[in-house]
């Protein structure tokens, strides 16, 4: 046994005990002979692992935007009344409660994880229910909610992509009746790119790892999805993960990799045990596993590892690490991953939506799926809505569709759309003279998901919640990415106290575009997207909020803040004072 098992054995400490200990620490690294420091580096690296004792029940509240915008507050609060501990504090409650960022379930706001468990639509009456369950010993998977998102759209007939029935092994059967070869050049004739935001093509990925020769090659599911926003791998893994699972067994067809892995993020693991009884039906219907299907010498199979909370991790070069048992900190790369990747062999890594696509592409043919879309962007597209829309949820989409229809009353149903978030914090933010653009390439293109903020919303609420995650998610390991993102985040801070000037504004270009041109990743690079999007298409809001001089610029003083903590305290104090 070897590094590349850690996070496995992490896991079994963190489950049974609740938290790593420094005894565990010392037999983790007996045992794989990794020493104690670097277990301890990996430990601390992920959001869910703890090395202090926590309490029988732990509570992730999510903190992003949307929970926010739904009442997250309220049910903070409400946690704390009826547990009796405090957010972010260990101690000897029954209950530890920790913030955390978004879990996959925008569409079902405020949202939470209780023993890795989720409960969505929450509010404090919903609160006390739960919580007086738990201390009556009700266990916590029967009480859990139900997590499907809505399919909300899709298209009609034959136009459906992703969301038309599904037969198991069926593009299996249509892809062994051609080469390996000929798999690849029907991906690419297709014109297939990544999903997960990079929009690399798919077939040069698969050809490029097909022609580096090597005794063992891999196949990476990245369904670490964890981008504020965006749950629509996680609506594919319940809805459709049969596809997912025979796109993963076409690329190792088509590439000559033997072994799969499915690397799933710790948000997802309530329906692990799920997806793990789906694959020993593959391999009892001979999906997986040796001489698939009869053919001689095609070979595959599929584990699961998961991940254990890191936003960065959806990075295929971070993730590749924390496979292999390290932080996972984007290395520095000398060579692409279809070259020296998982083990240092050729290895692809291709997120949830891509492969569930390369399985439809060979079942229907690349010809049905270039009849759709555009030129540039054939097919479909899944999009998560959520936000200030009246049907939040997943969308299957036409490449070429413009933005107003998505918001109108055919699709979400938007109230008074403003502020638009394409991408997630890391995409692009649009005003409502953009309404008219198409999501393609040929336009503008989406990673997966959209949330629409109408005008009763705060945009430095908005902004600020989106640098305060990127400052909290970085792995700290370039100084642009660690450094700026503080500095953008003091900024519209400096902003909501009134107290910016126009000189703010011009800095946070500057330190945008030193993050985005220096930062090892493309999630760092990325990283000041939306900030920078938003004071230039916004600049009428900005003009209210920041002087155009600083001549008049005021420091701003709240009496009543800055007395709040000592009334809080006379108050408490006063009955025993009386005394």
């Amino acid at each position: 046994m070897d590094r590349t098992h850690l996070l496995n054995e992490l896991w079994e400490y963190q489950l049974k005990f609740g938290y790593i200990s420094e005894k565990a620490i010392s037999r983790i690294s007996k045992k794989l002979k990794v020493s104690i420091v670097e277990v301890e580096s990996v430990t601390t690296f992920y959001h869910f692992f703890h090395q202090k004792p926590t309490g029988k029940f732990i509570v992730y509240l999510n903190n992003s935007i949307i929970s926010d915008i739904k009442g997250h507050e309220a049910v903070k609060a409400a946690f704390e009344k009826e547990t009796g501990s405090t957010f972010n504090e260990y101690g000897d409650n029954e209950f530890s409660l920790f913030d955390t960022s978004c879990i996959g379930m925008s569409d079902q706001e405020p949202a939470a994880l209780i023993n890795f468990q989720p409960f969505t639509d929450l509010t404090p009456k919903k609160v006390k229910g739960i919580i007086d369950s738990l201390k009556n010993d009700e266990n916590v998977k029967d009480i859990a909610s139900k997590t499907k998102s809505k399919i909300q759209y899709h298209p009609e007939g034959d136009k459906a992509i992703i969301f038309r029935s599904y037969e198991m092994g069926k593009s299996i059967r249509e892809g062994i009746k051609y080469s390996p070869d000929e798999i690849v050049d029907k991906i690419s004739k297709a014109k297939l790119l990544g999903l997960g935001g990079a929009f690399f093509p798919v077939g040069y990925k698969w050809n490029s790892c097909k022609n580096n020769e090597a005794d063992t090659k891999y196949i990476i599911c990245n369904a670490d999805e964890g981008e504020p926003g965006t749950f629509k791998d996680r609506a594919l893994l319940q809805y459709l993960p049969g596809l997912v699972i025979e796109g993963m067994v076409l690329a190792g067809y088509a590439t000559g990799a033997k072994e799969g892995i499915i690397y799933l993020r710790a948000e997802y693991q309530y329906f692990k045990k799920r997806l793990e009884g789906l694959l020993e039906e593959f391999r009892k219907t001979k999906l997986l596993g040796k001489d698939i299907l009869g053919v001689k010498d095609f070979d595959f199979d599929i584990r699961i590892q998961l991940g254990a909370g890191s936003y960065v991790c959806g990075a295929a070069s971070a993730l590749i690490e924390s496979l292999e048992g390290r932080r996972g900190e984007p290395p520095v790369r000398t060579w692409s991953a279809t070259k020296h990747g998982f083990r240092h062999k050729p290895t692809v890594v291709n997120n949830v939506e891509t492969l569930a696509y390369a399985s439809r592409i060979i079942e229907l043919g690349e010809d049905h799926f270039l009849s759709l879309g555009t030129e540039e962007s054939p097919g479909t597209k899944l999009i998560s809505i959520s936000g200030d829309v009246a049907k939040p949820g997943i969308y299957e989409i036409e490449y070429g569709t413009p933005i107003i229809d998505m918001l109108g009353i055919e699709m979400s149903q938007a109230t008074s759309p403003y502020f638009i978030q394409v991408s997630g914090p890391s995409g692009e933010c649009i005003n409502n003279t953009e309404f008219n653009r198409r999501i393609c390439k040929e336009d503008i293109m989406c990673g997966g998901s959209f949330m629409v903020f109408n005008r009763t919303r705060d945009l430095l609420n908005i902004l600020r919640n989106f640098m305060e995650f990127f400052k909290e998610e970085s792995c700290g390991v370039c100084t642009p990415c660690r450094a700026g993102n503080y500095i953008l985040n003091e900024k519209v801070k400096k902003m909501q106290r009134g107290l910016a000037s126009q000189e703010d504004i011009k800095e946070i270009k500057q330190w945008g575009n030193i993050i985005k041109l220096s930062s090892r990743c493309g999630l760092g690079k990325s990283s000041p997207n939306s900030l920078i999007y938003a004071v230039e298409k916004f600049k009428d809001y900005f003009n209210l909020k920041i002087p155009p001089t600083n001549e008049f610029l005021n420091v701003e003083f709240d009496m009543q803040d800055a007395v709040q903590e000592f009334d809080s305290f006379i108050k408490d104090t006063q009955p025993e004072l009386d005394k």
